[in-house]
């Protein structure tokens, strides 16, 4: 469907791609409307709700400025999916075993890699290639080091795991019965200590040159300043750590698998996508800095990957490149509550209901993910069939969770 509604009171229009979204969310995209760096318009997708700062499920084109907490936390956070040449009848009927050595595999929730058993391994080969331009970055800012323990170890550590949250792996069906592995992970501890101490940062440059936001948290660097170079390279950083860590896993992923099912190959290649980032692209005739916040490329043609919540369906899809989206759309299904809401009005036994036929944890520690506490992903997917089409739908049969 075409833009739904426009927002016309902030210095540039805002471009929305639903009707279902909180009062609290369109302040936030008016906000970001209000900034003087703001380019044409603001793209809000149809999964879009409301987050810190920016909102989630908005696509912000800037004129010779990043917004840090635009970008957010969880710096290169996206998804990484892979078809195997298994069909469903090939895994087991039950499934406990396989999530059993996944959870082995990959380290979930603030569970890393242990030191002893990374020095020498691939995840230390793999993330040396990191660390030249990690140590550069650190004698710059060394409060960074300050904001994590064992600065020198945890990045490595966690290189290959998963984390918390709304991060996830599973083992999906697709309508021709092929066998998919997908993951959802960012850029872990690291990406956080950078997002935070460059969120902070912008906000001491705005007051230092008395410039007043409509919120202090999108205080925002200007191209040319050192502060915005070493962002830059801290972002690049992440973005490319993002990448790394989510092959890592799918590399533990299938060497778990493999000794428990028939003969299998990797039948297509990955994809692998941020929806948390920012790059430097060119969009009608403008060179910008484009940060989708909770948001994926669409170029025309290009691969994506759209989850719904844990427990439904997922969709790998093919970018129309929409001008007026910037060529994006959504990066999964959105939540329709908070956290917090969703652990009071929910129980187990509504998780055990909405997640029948998946094996998974069903326990009170995850039912903030409980697939209610999202947007309906079919009503998502109708309303941006003018930026993506569907490629693949993907049914989970097995989910872990962080």
């Amino acid at each position: 469907m075409p833009i739904q509604q426009t927002l016309n009171t902030g210095k540039v229009p805002v471009n929305i791609w639903t009707q279902d979204i909180a009062p609290e969310a369109i302040a936030q995209l008016l906000n970001v409307a209000n900034l003087p760096i703001i380019h044409r318009s603001i793209a809000a997708m149809p999964d879009v709700h409301v987050g810190i700062g920016a909102t989630v499920g908005s696509v912000i084109p800037t004129k010779s400025a990043i917004i840090p907490s635009a970008v957010g936390v969880d710096i290169g956070c996206g998804m990484n999916a892979v078809r195997l040449s298994l069909k469903a009848e090939d895994l087991p009927d039950n499934l406990a075993k396989l999530r059993s050595a996944i959870e082995s595999a990959v380290p979930v929730g603030f569970d890393q890699h242990e030191w002893s058993k990374v020095q020498g391994s691939q995840q230390a080969r793999t993330g040396r290639k990191l660390k030249q331009r990690l140590d550069q970055l650190a004698q710059k800012h060394p409060s960074l080091i300050k904001m994590q323990r064992q600065f020198e170890h945890t990045w490595l550590c966690q290189l290959g795991t998963l984390g918390g949250g709304n991060h996830f792996i599973e083992l999906c069906i697709d309508e021709n019965k092929n066998v998919w592995i997908m993951l959802h992970s960012g850029s872990r501890g690291i990406g956080n200590v950078m997002g935070r101490y460059f969120i902070a940062a912008a906000q001491k440059d705005m007051e230092r040159h008395h410039i007043h936001l409509p919120d202090k948290d999108l205080g925002y660097l200007s191209e040319g300043s050192a502060l915005f170079n070493d962002y830059v390279e801290a972002v690049e950083w992440a973005q490319d750590y993002a990448l790394m860590n989510r092959s890592e896993m799918m590399r533990l992923i299938i060497e778990a698998i493999q000794p428990r099912l028939p003969s299998f190959k990797l039948a297509e290649e990955a994809i692998n996508c941020h929806h948390n980032y920012v790059s430097q692209e060119t969009h009608f005739g403008e060179r910008l800095f484009i940060t989708r916040k909770g948001a994926i490329s669409a170029r025309q043609g290009e691969l994506g990957i759209i989850p719904g919540s844990m427990g439904v369906k997922s969709y790998i899809v093919r970018g129309l490149g929409n001008p007026d989206s910037y060529c994006s759309c959504s990066h999964g299904a959105g939540r329709r509550m908070s956290r917090l809401e969703a652990k009071r009005r929910f129980n187990r036994f509504d998780l055990i209901a909405q997640t029948e036929g998946v094996e998974c944890r069903k326990d009170g520690k995850v039912i903030d993910e409980i697939p209610a506490a999202y947007k309906n992903i079919d009503e998502v997917m109708q309303n941006q069939t003018d930026l993506v089409e569907i490629v693949y739908t993907l049914k989970q049969v097995l989910c872990v969770k962080g």
